[in-house]
């Protein structure tokens, strides 16, 4: 699942790429993927990208000054560029495709090149979601999230704020809760609590001053290393690089980068978390399967 350094990328590379074109078009080769019909994504028609914005996992393409053309990538969702957008329109609920945007030249564009970017899905699972908005409040998703953690404001006071409303639930699942903290998902939760040697299982509030200061300083090193890493790269590239770039996430079974130890699992209905016991729990392996404590 693309989380806030995969989206922020792609923020940069629409920025980029994007702003200043006009919207030529906009095809939709799946009407599931809209979730929100007033008004409609042909109102975007011949009006100019005048920015590109991001709300934790959300992209938010801002068209006019007025409208927003919104996506959420879900699971399997992902933003292609496309320096040569074919015109012929695309055969409605063929192959993973869900929206085409069509943008126009600029100047200093060579003559007969063609540009946009395709929203696509992989899976049978459909997730992905586009909105088009005056106002992305008007986008649930956007107006539960909490704090985005890489804006000025988040800093360790408010993160430890954060983790002491939580209680004693599970700090991997705090980080993970949109609404609680925006953007990370999954695979950076299980990355940041690596390197802050932090158990997933442990009680959110059970952290002291120190332990948070410590956790907010991983959390920002994490996120903006793995946006560094992708600066530059096209959009077919981005998810390599974030492959290579995890150190426990999705590695079950490989040695631990920073002590050798085996990297393990803890497996549930819908998803799954990896970490290293000897980094993370002293050396005790966690019990599988919506246990919330170490095996004795």
């Amino acid at each position: 699942m693309p989380e806030l350094p995969e989206v922020e990328s792609l923020r940069r590379l629409l920025t980029e790429q994007a702003v200043g074109r006009a919207v030529v078009r906009v095809d939709v080769a799946s009407l599931s993927v809209l979730k929100t019909y007033d008004p409609p994504v042909s109102a975007l028609h011949g009006m100019f990208v005048t920015g590109v914005a991001r709300h934790g996992k959300f992209l938010d393409v801002e068209v006019g000054g007025e409208l927003h053309l919104i996506t959420h990538l879900a699971r399997a969702g992902w933003l292609q560029w496309r320096d040569n957008l074919t015109a012929v329109p695309p055969k409605p609920g063929k192959g993973p495709l869900g929206l085409r945007v069509h943008l126009g030249e600029r100047d200093d564009d060579p003559p007969g090149a063609t540009f946009g970017f395709d929203l696509t899905e992989a899976g049978t699972k459909k997730s992905l979601a586009v909105y088009c908005v005056r106002d992305p409040m008007l986008v649930p998703g956007i107006a539960r999230l909490g704090p985005d953690p890489l804006a000025e404001d988040f800093t360790a006071e408010v993160l430890g704020s954060v983790l002491a409303s939580a209680g004693r639930a599970q700090i991997k699942g705090v980080l993970r809760d949109q609404s609680v903290i925006g953007g990370i998902g999954n695979a950076y939760s299980d990355e940041v609590l690596h390197a802050a040697k932090l158990s997933p299982f442990k009680p959110a509030n059970t952290l002291d001053d120190q332990g948070v200061a410590a956790l907010h300083a991983v959390i920002r090193e994490t996120l903006a290393d793995a946006i560094a890493r992708s600066d530059g790269l096209e959009t077919s590239q981005l998810k390599r690089e974030k492959k290579a770039g995890l150190r426990v996430h999705a590695r079950t079974g490989q040695p631990c980068p920073v002590c050798g130890d085996t990297v393990r699992e803890v497996s549930f209905a819908d998803s799954s978390l990896q970490y290293c016991a000897t980094c993370q729990t002293g050396g005790k392996p966690l019990a599988d399967r919506r246990m919330s404590r170490l095996l004795k």
